[in-house]
């Protein structure tokens, strides 16, 4: 089995390389090759620095730099459309899991196509589990979809289902998207839950109120585009 690993990171530089180290170490144990990917979303910080610097020491790291911060959703889009091996896997990189539990998803890949990640108990101030409470079942109604958590950033597919899904998201429905698709061209979705922790370095960027609304306008328009997707 091979495996591309990534990381969107923005301002991660007591997080990145720490978590970058141990899915090296996790997947060099799971793996007959792997990589491990990490997209620098215009961080102000030394994030561009430590990781260039862990890329020297291990082969298996590379480092993709935006100039500047294009969004979470852009820096997951560069992740999926980079991986060369034939899993994409990918993780946030401030820490908030732990990646040694990508063992328990690579144990599913001999029954499903997409295994998704959902938290068992979410490690996040009150206001973000609202917010992801109230996206997560708009979603569900629009879609229809029996995925419980859409947006966990814990995720292991066939690098096929990116190639055919041809993602156009850049924001918040980056996932919403995929998951759309892979459903729609009949890949099988598999969930498992994978433990979720307080962030114990950095600073969390929370979607401002204008974000959200933008993306709740986006998402009507994506359901509309996906119903006609594929015919």
């Amino acid at each position: 089995m091979k495996i591309s690993a990534f990381f969107p990171a923005y301002n991660e530089e007591l997080n990145i390389v720490s978590l970058a180290e141990k899915t090296s170490k996790v997947l060099s144990e799971v793996c007959e090759d792997y990589e491990v990917i990490i997209v620098n979303d215009g961080s102000k910080d030394n994030t561009a620095g430590v990781s260039a610097e862990l890329a020297k020491r291990d082969k298996h790291v590379c480092v993709i730099n935006h100039e500047k911060n294009r969004g979470y959703g852009a820096a997951v889009k560069t992740g999926l459309n980079s991986g060369k091996f034939e899993w994409v896997f990918f993780t946030d990189g401030d820490g908030q899991f732990d990646v040694i539990e990508i063992k328990n998803l690579v144990a599913l890949t001999d029954k499903y196509d997409f295994i998704v990640g959902y938290r068992i108990k979410r490690a996040d101030p009150f206001h973000r589990k609202l917010n992801a409470f109230m996206w997560g079942t708009m979603v569900k109604l629009l879609f229809k979809f029996r995925v419980k958590d859409v947006d966990c950033a814990f995720k292991l597919m066939k690098k096929e289902i990116i190639e055919k899904a041809k993602v156009e998201s850049e924001g918040a429905l980056i996932s919403t998207e995929l998951l759309a698709k892979a459903i729609k061209m009949g890949y099988k979705i598999g969930e498992i839950g994978v433990h979720h922790y307080p962030r114990t370095a950095g600073t969390q960027t929370g979607a401002k109120i204008g974000v959200i609304v933008k993306a709740f306008a986006e998402l009507f328009k994506l359901y509309g585009k996906i119903q006609k997707w594929g015919k």
